[in-house]
């Protein structure tokens, strides 16, 4: 498929989901920092292990998120993994812990996901003689942040640091086909894949029809981080508003205590009580927020991968207004799936919001082409057999 760059595992034909000799009671260890972020964007891959016949493990901080994991019959090891540290002694000193784990567990595969536990796990992997790895970065996060001479000095002290610990038995999984030059990487070389996301289940999210307009419902679905762009949305439909254009903003998600980036609740509140405005905090009825909204936006500021948030989205049939960074470009089609601004730029994004506003059928044929797209390639199905065809490929060797 040319649909994205790179070498995707996207298989021609669904591949069988017995268990076959090389996978057969083989063991695949998982490590990612927190239980939550496995359980919202991860299972997938679990799922398509436990089809191959592979035993899974997932080492990582646990919360309030085992049972779902272990539910897929993965067995859970808790470790603490502080995510907002890069400390180099602190990270020796979890790798150690880690390694023992990966010795009891007799690990075949390591599979770590995001650029913390690609340092942790590849520093254990090294200590417990595992040279089978997959390396997964799910954004670039502040490797992509920067492009000051200290941010490349620290994009450089990171790649080499991953380079080094690599094997020739290591592979590299991404979300869009930017991160990998981040790391040196060429997005078409063979050790290389570009997954279609976390993909979604498009028989759970599925259209249905358009709320009456005006207004126009506009909805950001995401954490709330200054990273994710909440304010510039806030401030285009403020602006919107002021020029009289009948637009309604809806925000949903919670602030990240342990991410930085954190927007305070305060800051939330007082948005919420904007006219227009209404911030309504964490949601679990995904489908429940696009039946009620036209639009999705996500003015990212980059470091993305594939947002999850997009991808359900599309799936619901809904037209996107998101920024043109990599992995929201991955998805999006500026004038297909929905429209690309600049990053930073509430005053583009307010006018594209107004003209939206004014043409009902545009927004209409959107979400049918972002559903369209969906099904070509970004499916929890399409993710499960790409993960699959993956792991196949690593244990026979």
């Amino acid at each position: 498929m040319g649909r994205l760059q790179g070498r995707l595992a996207f298989p021609d034909r669904p591949l069988p989901s017995s268990p076959v000799p090389e996978t057969q009671g083989r063991k695949l260890v998982f490590v990612v920092t927190e239980d939550w972020f496995f359980a919202s964007h991860f299972l997938p891959m679990a799922k398509a292990a436990r089809e191959l016949g592979l035993a899974v493990t997932v080492v990582t901080r646990v919360r309030a998120h085992r049972e779902a994991i272990e539910a897929l019959g993965a067995k859970v090891v808790p470790l603490n993994i502080e995510r907002r540290s890069l400390n180099i002694f602190k990270l020796g000193d979890a790798s150690g812990q880690l390694a023992a784990i990966l010795k009891a567990e007799k690990a075949d595969l390591v599979h770590c996901i995001a650029l913390k536990s690609i340092l942790l796990g590849g520093f254990a992997a090294t200590l417990a003689g595992v040279g089978r790895r997959v390396y997964a970065l799910t954004g670039s996060g502040f490797l992509g942040a920067r492009t000051d001479t200290v941010g490349r000095l620290s994009q450089r002290a990171i790649r080499l640091l991953v380079q080094g610990l690599q094997t020739n038995r290591t592979h590299y999984v991404f979300e869009n086909a930017d991160d990998p030059k981040l790391l040196g990487l060429d997005p078409a070389e063979a050790r290389v894949t570009i997954l279609g996301g976390a993909g979604v289940d498009p028989e759970a999210l599925k259209p249905a029809p358009l709320p009456p307009l005006p207004p126009l419902k506009v909805a950001v679905v995401a954490r709330k981080l200054w990273s994710k762009g909440i304010d510039v949305a806030v401030e285009a439909v403020r602006a919107a508003r002021a020029k009289g254009a009948p637009i309604e903003l809806s925000l949903y998600g919670a602030p990240d205590p342990s991410n930085p980036k954190a927007i305070p609740e305060e800051t939330l509140k007082a948005w919420g009580e904007e006219p227009g405005i209404s911030w309504h905090g964490a949601t679990q009825d995904i489908a429940g927020v696009w039946r009620e909204h036209h639009v999705a936006c996500l003015p990212s500021r980059g470091g993305e991968g594939l947002p999850r948030t997009l991808l359900e989205a599309a799936a619901c049939g809904r037209a996107i207004v998101t920024t043109d960074v990599p992995g929201c470009r991955t998805l999006v089609r500026d004038g297909v799936e929905g429209l690309l601004v600049p990053p930073g730029d509430a005053a583009t994004l307010s006018e594209a919001l107004i003209g939206l506003s004014r043409q009902p059928d545009l927004v209409a044929r959107m979400g049918e082409a972002a559903r369209a797209r969906v099904l070509d390639g970004f499916t929890e199905r399409n993710v499960m057999d790409s993960v699959k065809q993956l792991y196949r490929s690593m244990l026979a060797t």
